[in-house]
């Protein structure tokens, strides 16, 4: 999972943007629009970087439409240390 963590969050071009969507969503779920908003940035950009992280199962999504808060997914809530390693890197 440490791999995992380090290449979808510090080791591509989307990293340092989709650890702000998952430190967002710790701190407390939210639903695509609220990111975009809270974090200034476009809603697309927030959908794709929701998509990859979920393909990688590093968030879980609850509800459904356009109301979908997103969550941490188990994995990544037992492997914060590694994340927060990665926050400090990419800030």
């Amino acid at each position: 999972m440490e791999g995992e963590l380090w290449y979808v969050l510090g080791g591509t071009r989307g990293g340092p943007n989709r650890a702000r969507l998952l430190q967002a969503v710790a701190e407390r779920p939210r639903n695509a629009n609220q990111l975009a908003s809270e974090l200034g940035l476009d809603y697309k950009t927030v959908r794709h970087h929701l998509e990859v992280l979920q393909t990688n199962g590093l968030v879980r999504d609850s509800g459904g439409g356009y109301g979908t808060v997103y969550l941490p997914s188990d994995r990544v809530r037992t492997n914060w240390e590694t994340v927060e390693e990665i926050l400090a890197e990419t800030d």
